[in-house]
């Protein structure tokens, strides 16, 4: 029987649709082969089908992942929009710069989006913008539908999802790029101002010529310990300081003849973004240290 190639954009118990590069759903069972092999049909995984004559089609083939994400299971994400809010809850730095770091290392192109900046003033906007203007980051409102369209356009042609705080507004962006999900909304509980997980299942989204997942709730991914020099690379801004540093592996903290503190008192690179590198730094070094304890 002929082979078709598609994407796995759902999967629910033992069935799995298969939106096929010809652009038809198809739902499908897996072969009992990948049981025996303990592999699992993952959503954004590329697979090759074929129809029976009778019943189902079968999952026949995964091919290679280029990436896997753990919270939610997802294979081959190109592009990962780490959300964070103008207003509540606050935006939590440190995470985003965790999580840009992890994308970058599995080859995912993080772009920071701000929601909600109907909501705030002009300070926490710009002191976004500054932090990650490396990054081509965006403005967006979810409710009043400023910078949806610049979103829109980043959605095309890859495969992309949403991550970041709970309540910062990843399913109501979602709603608003796709009114036909009606994807349930956390509010923030008063207390705590924290959101309650509303979505439920891991599910791709087709879009011109790509497919969208939404991401529930607070994601991170444990990452490995990077050596200095894997780290140094991961941050655009540090592009060309280390040629300046009297040291190939510097750390950029107490060395002397250091090129990104260069940077940090010319302004091209922030204080946050510095400070926040160098607890980050600081714990590689310390994962590093105790990779065999």
């Amino acid at each position: 029987m002929t082979e078709e190639i598609g994407i796995l954009l759902k999967g629910v118990g033992s069935f799995y649709e298969v939106l096929t590069d010809a652009g038809e759903t198809i739902t499908c069972k897996a072969r009992g082969l990948f049981r025996k092999e303990h592999t699992v049909p993952t959503v954004g995984d590329r697979v090759a089908l074929e129809r029976q004559p009778q019943g189902y089609a079968l999952l026949t083939r995964i091919f290679p992942r280029k990436n896997l994400l753990i919270r939610p299971p997802v294979a081959n994400i190109d592009r990962i929009f780490l959300v964070v809010s103008a207003s509540v809850p606050e935006p939590d730095w440190l995470l985003i710069d965790r999580m840009i770091l992890e994308a970058k290392r599995l080859g995912i192109d993080p772009v920071p989006v701000m929601n909600k900046v109907d909501t705030s003033g002009q300070e926490p906007i710009d002191l976004f913008l500054k932090e990650y203007r490396e990054f081509r980051p965006l403005c967006v409102s979810a409710e009043s539908g400023e910078g949806l369209d610049a979103l829109r356009s980043q959605l095309k042609g890859c495969v992309s999802c949403f991550a970041g705080q709970s309540a910062v507004g990843k399913s109501s962006l979602l709603n608003a790029l796709f009114p036909e999900l009606h994807l349930a909304v956390g509010d923030l509980s008063a207390k705590t101002e924290r959101g309650r997980h509303t979505t439920r299942h891991a599910e791709l989204l087709p879009y011109e010529n790509g497919a969208v997942l939404d991401t529930p709730g607070f994601s991170l991914w444990e990452a490995e310990p990077m050596e200095q020099t894997e780290l140094n690379k991961l941050y655009p801004e540090f592009a060309y300081a280390p040629f300046c540093c009297r040291y190939p592996d510097c750390m950029h903290d107490t060395e002397p003849d250091c090129g990104v503190k260069a940077l940090l008192e010319s302004g091209e690179l922030t204080a946050g973004r510095y400070e926040r590198y160098l607890r980050i730094a600081r714990e590689h070094q310390q994962r590093r240290k105790h990779r065999y304890d």
